[in-house]
């Protein structure tokens, strides 16, 4: 092949991924609109002590969305992998499919616990039930987005995202026309989004080869799967399920001053959402790029200013979080709503790390090195924990604190994976 032919297929490459990027970002940008619609809805109708309590449901609920991500990336490796050779994805994609049925489920039945419910919960068993409902949807829902994307199938995956955040916000708008503005129903609410994969279950299926005859050994592809699920579940209790962790490790603290930083943290991960539409197409680009030498020289050019880039982008946003946060937190969630202008600040800078962070591990994942990706997060979910449980202060402070060092440390190990050799040029572990 000559280098006229590749340099010409990584341009194409390219533009196809700069428009799929951008309608799958206008589609989050939109779902992440309505999703915001949603807690300014609770956090306008609530008394605080109540949003708290939904806030931490959501951040369960939401939480086990995104451990069961993995499912997403790693399906959508294996439907690149299966697109580029003509054919379908088979056994492998079932084999991660129910490892992470059965993973979900272990860990949203925990929630069932009354020590757990009470802490997290109020005490209200209904939630943990919406919860593992909910959460068993999800996997079948990533698994979808995971075969669309993986076979660049972008129209209907951007419609599976609008679909999901507007089933929520509709069932909400009807609720609160009925005058149903309890706890319960707006935790039901929040699930129905969930199960918005159904709309869309015939054409993924369509995409899966329903021979089972192949001869792949299942146990790496359970071990790889695993070990993904454990990062993405530490991921997510830093991301939206970080009102659930810090009701868990500190639960002492003043409930209105907590709902105010559990809303505020919905402002903050602004950065973060801006993201997501990168981090869709992620892993089949770099599998795509990897695919050339060509490929693998941009990705490497990608990575380091991208590293960079993103320590001088953090520290931009916790200025401007601190400038005009505050203000803004009272101007989505009402005047009462009064954060410090250096919680903004903290939370911020951890949403555009925890955002590079994420990049830079669908790096990893694309590359079958699950095991450094569970290190990464587990580094940040670690270092995180020991502040709520060991620093002094009140839980706000440890809270901000916490989650402004925790994702530091992740990124300086995240980057030694990604950048050395193995982590950019080594072999796939598993197609």
């Amino acid at each position: 092949m000559s280098s006229e032919t590749v340099t010409g297929g990584t341009d194409g490459l390219a533009k196809d991924t700069g428009k799929s990027a951008g309608r799958i970002g206008v589609c989050m940008l939109i779902g992440i609109a309505l999703g915001y619609v949603l807690t300014v809805v609770w956090g306008r109708t609530l008394p605080p002590g109540d949003n708290k309590v939904l806030l931490s449901f959501w951040g369960v609920l939401m939480g086990l969305g995104a451990a069961v991500s993995p499912l997403e990336q790693e399906i959508s490796r294996q439907s690149a992998h299966a697109a580029l050779n003509g054919r379908k994805v088979g056994r492998p994609a079932l084999i991660v499919f129910v490892t992470s049925v059965v993973a979900i489920t272990a860990v949203a039945s925990f929630t069932l616990l009354p020590p757990v419910t009470d802490r997290v919960y109020g005490g209200r068993f209904s939630f943990a039930v919406i919860v593992l409902a909910g959460g068993l949807s999800f996997v079948f829902q990533f698994a979808a987005r995971g075969l669309l994307i993986g076979y660049n199938q972008v129209r209907s995956y951007s419609w599976l995202l609008l679909a999901e955040a507007s089933v929520r916000v509709i069932v909400v708008g009807a609720l609160v026309v009925a005058g149903l503005t309890q706890l319960f129903w707006f935790a039901v609410a929040a699930a129905t989004g969930s199960f918005a994969w159904l709309l869309f279950a015939r054409g993924a299926a369509r995409l899966v080869d329903h021979r089972l005859d192949r001869d792949e050994p299942a146990k790496p592809q359970v071990a790889n799967m695993l070990m993904l699920l454990m990062g993405a579940g530490l991921t997510a209790s830093v991301i939206t399920g970080y009102p659930a962790m810090v009701s868990l490790l500190a639960p002492a603290g003043n409930d209105a001053r907590l709902g105010v930083l559990f809303l505020t943290l919905f402002v903050a991960r602004t950065p973060l959402m801006l993201l997501s539409p990168v981090q869709a197409i992620a892993v089949p680009t770099v599998v795509r790029l990897s695919a050339t030498e060509d490929g693998k020289h941009r990705l490497r050019r990608l990575l380091a200013a991208g590293s960079v880039g993103a320590l001088a982008l953090a520290a931009l946003g916790a200025l401007v979080g601190y400038l005009i946060g505050p203000w803004a937190v009272g101007l989505v969630y009402g005047a009462d709503k009064n954060p410090e202008a250096w919680w903004v600040a903290g939370l911020v800078w951890s949403s555009v790390l925890i955002g590079a962070i994420q990049l830079l591990a669908a790096v990893l994942v694309a590359r079958a090195k699950a095991g450094k990706v569970l290190v990464t997060w587990a580094a940040v979910v670690i270092s995180t924990a020991l502040v709520l449980l060991l620093l002094p202060g009140d839980t706000v402070f440890r809270a901000v604190v916490g989650l402004s060092l925790g994702p530091a440390i992740g990124l300086v190990v995240v980057i030694s994976f990604v950048l050395s050799s193995t982590g950019v040029e080594g072999n796939d572990e598993a197609s």
